[in-house]
């Protein structure tokens, strides 16, 4: 499907709110087609494959360890102490994730994977271009780009909640709903909220330039962050040379 091109005569903060407001607006098509995934119907009533849950996690496990690079360069480029305090602590947040995500794969929740798990090509491509965005881009790009990981996560843990925690009623141990619950957290949404502001004030120190390239970068990244869910269901296999 060709992706629309979003214009607009200015990308100037305060013309109709904050700036993020804008970036979220930019990507409502993808947002909606996020919602509408059968991974996360299936993840949020607790009906999700095992298989699939596993590949997921094995997934998020080799991305937080992209993300965490991405927001450790990110945080060498900020422009004061207290938002280069804020993407380093985030970074080694992730690292922390990654590790609980470790623990689960080695436990006897979840199936043995059966093979050695290599990054996805949603996933490589995800994280690479975190990466590359973080090293290269503007710092206010930069912060656009890692920012849908933060709030989408958090955006869609609300309306799968409801559901998590029926399916806690039912198994308290259930690693779904626990996964869930983790994200509809008012620590996770302080975390957002930190994150946000920190893109609107890039936002405003930016160029009218910068700016499409910040709304453009948040697009990217949203795109990934829906083929990164749909994939754990739905896999793309990597090519194989015959």
């Amino acid at each position: 499907m060709t992706t629309p091109v979003h214009s607009v005569h200015s990308e100037k903060p305060g013309d109709s709110g904050r700036y993020t407001d804008h970036l979220w607006d930019a990507t409502a098509d993808l947002r909606a087609a996020i919602d509408d995934l059968e991974f996360l119907e299936l993840l949020g009533d607790g009906t999700l494959p095992l298989d699939a849950f596993r590949t997921y996690i094995a997934q998020d496990e080799l991305y937080l360890a992209g993300y965490a690079k991405a927001l450790s360069i990110l945080a060498s480029r900020a422009p004061d102490t207290q938002t280069a305090a804020f993407w380093s602590s985030s970074a080694a947040g992730a690292v922390a994730e990654a590790s609980l995500h470790a623990s689960l794969l080695s436990s006897d929740a979840l199936p043995s994977p059966g093979a050695e798990i290599e990054h996805s090509p949603a996933c490589l491509g995800y994280v690479s271009y975190l990466v590359a965005t973080a090293a290269t881009e503007p710092y206010a790009v930069a912060a656009a780009a890692v920012l849908p990981c933060y709030w989408i996560y958090a955006d869609v843990a609300v309306r799968l909640s409801l559901a998590a925690r029926e399916v806690l009623q039912r198994d308290p141990e259930h690693p779904y709903a626990r996964w869930v619950s983790t994200y509809d957290s008012d620590e996770f949404r302080t975390l957002v909220d930190g994150a946000r502001a920190l893109v609107d004030d890039a936002a405003a120190a930016a160029t009218d330039v910068q700016r499409r390239a910040m709304t453009q970068a948040f697009r990217v990244a949203t795109r990934y962050e829906l083929m990164f869910w749909d994939t754990a269901l739905h896999p793309t296999p990597w090519p194989v040379a015959r």
